[in-house]
């Protein structure tokens, strides 16, 4: 087997394999988010206890053994450590060092970076997969909208902090603090420490909830459609995969059978 076979069974994308490791990895990443709530129960047997450290200790050796597999089978191995998945799936095998050297007391923060085991879950996951390619294709629509945005809750701060600072100086005490209130507003959110009094500053915020509506909508709909399109295509590409394959296995059979005369051993002419 191929050492790209062995990464596609590790992501879960091998056509044989890839489905049973890719269930068995995230059910034991769930499992192991489990076990780390439970640790936490006050009053725990000590023989339950005890399980919990074995099984924490049996998740930790399968991430190390599938980081070290990772990096042997990986084309080019100092660019798996330092890209994003690599990073994740180093640190959570950090937590290996607590089983090393437990002694430590400072590698008890190391303990936080259980909960990073979490994040392996969407590292076989194909719909995370699209929309990682759906975020890359609508990148620059989302940069400006996003810059837009950023100018909208400029002058949203601004324009509170004008028609409340009067009424309110202790609540609206400068547009920094105002900008507070316009993140709020435009999630539309609404904590209520801060809230306008007076008719404008009411009126102004109204349009700003309506204005914070298409903030959260617009996006929603860029990403919705880069989603459509990339399903789209990832089954035209299957699709046209699928349709060379036969024709290949056609062209393939036709050569092997013109061929086949040529094979022949010639006969002795006597």
């Amino acid at each position: 087997m191929r050492r790209e076979e062995y990464i596609q069974i590790l992501d879960g994308t091998h056509p044989d394999h890839g489905r049973g490791w890719a269930y068995a990895h995230q059910g034991l990443i769930v499992a192991s988010g489990l076990a780390i709530s439970l640790e936490t129960v006050e009053g725990l047997p000590v023989w339950a206890h005890k399980v919990l450290i074995g099984f924490e200790a049996l998740v930790i050796a399968v991430f190390v053994v599938e980081y070290v597999a990772r990096i042997v089978c990986a084309r080019k191995p100092l660019r798996y450590i330092f890209s994003f998945w690599g990073i994740i799936d180093f640190l959570s095998c950090l937590p290996a060092l607590l089983i090393v050297q437990s002694q430590w007391a400072a590698l008890r923060s190391f303990r936080l970076l259980r909960l990073i085991r979490l994040l392996k879950l969407l590292h076989a996951n194909r719909a995370l997969h699209r929309l990682e390619t759906a975020l890359a294709k609508s990148r620059g629509e989302l940069l400006v909208f996003a810059f837009l945005a950023l100018i909208v809750l400029y002058i949203a701060g601004v324009g509170i902090f004008i028609f409340e600072h009067d009424a309110q100086p202790e609540v609206f005490t400068s547009i920094p603090r105002s900008l507070w209130w316009a993140v709020v507003s435009f999630t539309t959110v609404g904590y209520g420490d801060m809230y306008p009094i007076t008719p404008q500053g009411r009126l102004f915020t109204s349009g700003i909830l309506f204005i914070g509506l298409g903030v959260i909508a617009v996006p929603t709909a860029i990403i919705t459609t880069a989603l459509l399109n990339t399903e789209i295509s990832e089954k035209i590409e299957r699709e046209v995969e699928e349709e060379l394959g036969e024709g290949l296995e056609e062209i393939e059979r036709e050569v092997r059978k013109d061929l086949a005369p040529l094979k022949r051993k010639p006969t002795r002419r006597q």
